[in-house]
């Protein structure tokens, strides 16, 4: 296993949750890791990303000032910090990491799924109103 996501649970609207990813093998040797979503019946995602050795985060704004990515570069791990949950968060959360070429290859693509080579089996976020 190369990715494994964890922290999804049940929590009340408003609440908060901490979603945890560790990164091994070639999946921690890449660029950027990041979080999607997928919720019932929709397309997955993007929700936000951080580069490993710079640290420069990119949210989606649906997580503007409610999620804060974050990592570990020393226990290659990456953090999802989420507060103000609302229901409409509810789906799988996954985790993934993703080789770009650099900084500018990164800004321009950090929110395609298909730049993203290496797949957690994904985390169940449940918000309940």
């Amino acid at each position: 296993v190369q990715l494994q996501a964890s922290g999804g649970g049940l929590v009340q609207a408003g609440g908060s949750l901490r979603l945890s990813c560790a990164a091994s093998g070639r999946a921690a040797v890449t660029y950027a890791v990041g979080w999607f979503r997928q919720a019932p019946g929709k397309e997955r995602e993007f929700v936000a990303a951080v580069t490993w050795r710079s640290g420069s985060r990119r949210y989606a704004d649906h997580a503007k000032g409610r999620f804060t990515i974050s990592r570990d570069n020393t226990l290659s791990m990456g953090y999802l910090e989420m507060n103000s949950l609302n229901p409409e968060d509810t789906g799988v959360f996954y985790c993934t990491t993703g080789s770009f070429s650099n900084d500018f290859d990164y800004a321009r693509d950090y929110m395609k799924a298909g730049r993203y080579t290496y797949w957690g089996q994904g985390t169940q976020v449940t918000v309940s109103s």
